[in-house]
């Protein structure tokens, strides 16, 4: 375990409600669609964290003097991400999107939300080994069991910072080991102690 790292992914547990309760999939005018018999939203499946203990996590104690971050954030916590990567001593420098396909139902109000961030941002000056040529990305979720996983990232978002960025990697709040990355998080064998 290194003491720094020159790459952190971090996934806060954002403060939020989940969405409605689904109840499975039902097909109308021959269109897969979620079937709810919920109209609230319910809780996050996971403990979450305030906006003020996200900023307190020691995330910048752990970054080399050149150091790529990335942080997920959902839309109703776009903005304090922004706050949260600068509480952790790091620049903003761009918002990647992650489309996901429409469902029918989950998180959203007037619109229902079919889109995740991925705050880049930047202590000293990381070098990245190649550019993208894009910062929108139209990627499938994640599914269980014939569901999409609550919060889980697809696996495409560490092969595109892999294929960027060398040297140390820490993913934190991570929910599952990945080779070659040092991991902390409550569903994970913690690499690191906080």
């Amino acid at each position: 375990m290194p003491d720094k790292y020159k790459v952190i992914l971090a996934d806060p547990p954002w403060p939020q409600k989940a969405g409605r309760k689904m109840n499975g999939y039902k097909v109308v005018d021959g269109k897969q669609i979620w079937n709810s018999d919920h109209v609230k939203s319910e809780d996050m499946p996971y403990p979450t964290m305030t906006i003020d203990e996200i900023k307190e996590f020691p995330v910048g104690g752990f970054a080399n003097t050149d150091c790529a971050l990335f942080c997920w954030a959902t839309n109703a916590n776009l903005g304090n991400a922004i706050d949260v990567v600068k509480a952790w001593g790091f620049k903003y420098s761009t918002t990647i999107v992650w489309a996901k396909n429409l469902m029918g139902g989950g998180l959203g109000g007037d619109f229902r939300i079919t889109t995740e961030f991925l705050i880049y941002a930047r202590k000293g000056k990381p070098k990245a080994i190649k550019t993208c040529p894009s910062t929108w990305f139209n990627v499938k979720r994640t599914y269980e069991n014939g569901y999409p996983k609550n919060s889980k990232k697809p696996v495409f978002f560490h092969e595109l910072i892999e294929s960027m960025y060398t040297g140390e990697k820490l993913e934190l709040f991570a929910r599952n080991e990945r080779e070659g990355w040092d991991v902390f998080g409550n569903q994970v064998a913690n690499s690191i102690t906080i």
